[in-house]
């Protein structure tokens, strides 16, 4: 993978913090921005559309919360992955992380190495990721290229994790999706994600397409119905 396609912003209110990751990912070939305020990061983000964002969560002026959702209102970054950093034992909730909008959390103190081998694996999987066509069952509609949801004829937009889980359970209609190959096929083998991640997609799934199509297998793991 040419890390040199893909850029990365960086957003810390903690300038040491930013020249250490700044030189870490240039050093790997990255085309590297950098904000130290949730408005900065704004701007910087609509400027250079960046394919990735590491957003610090604690920050003056608007914190990494806010500024995530602000971000995922915008068109340009409906699909952009956002990635929280947080430091241990900050007032910080995984799940209103992810009903913010981010798509994965890393706690400091940051080891390079591992942060840069996430990255690297989140970027490749993005890179892979592929489509056999558009699904159509009964009332709901799947639309790929748009990446659009109609149920019963109303367009649903979903963030692309969401997209992606829904995609991935339609696939196979009746199939129970155990959460192991789930985690695989959708965040990848290489990165970690915590436990209550996969419940929270599907609870803001099932709230915007309906709580029909997606089944729980109680201790296995979730299907599509219709």
């Amino acid at each position: 993978m040419k890390t040199k396609n893909f850029t990365i912003l960086l957003v810390d209110d903690e300038p040491d913090i930013l020249e250490f990751l700044e030189y870490n990912f240039s050093k790997e070939g990255y085309k590297v921005k950098i904000a130290d305020n949730g408005n900065k990061a704004i701007k910087k983000a609509i400027k250079h559309n960046p394919d990735l964002i590491l957003l610090d969560v604690m920050m003056p002026e608007i914190d990494g919360m806010e500024t995530c959702r602000r971000l995922r209102e915008l068109d340009q970054f409906k699909e952009t992955i956002i990635i929280f950093l947080t430091a241990r034992g900050e007032d910080y909730s995984e799940i209103a992380g992810f009903e913010a909008g981010a798509d994965d959390y890393i706690t400091k103190p940051i080891r390079p190495r591992t942060l840069i081998a996430r990255v690297k694996a989140i970027l490749k999987r993005r890179k892979k990721e592929t489509t056999v066509g558009d699904l159509s069952y009964d009332s709901i509609y799947i639309n790929v290229e748009k990446r659009e949801v109609l149920v019963k004829g109303e367009k649903i937009k979903l963030p692309k994790m969401e997209f992606n889980l829904l995609y991935l359970l339609a696939l196979k209609p009746e199939k129970v999706y155990v959460r192991e190959e789930i985690y695989s096929k959708i965040w990848g083998d290489n990165v970690v994600v915590g436990a209550r991640t996969l419940d929270v997609h599907i609870r803001k799934l099932r709230k915007k397409i309906g709580q029909d199509y997606i089944k729980t297998s109680k201790g296995v793991g979730y299907s599509f119905v219709y």
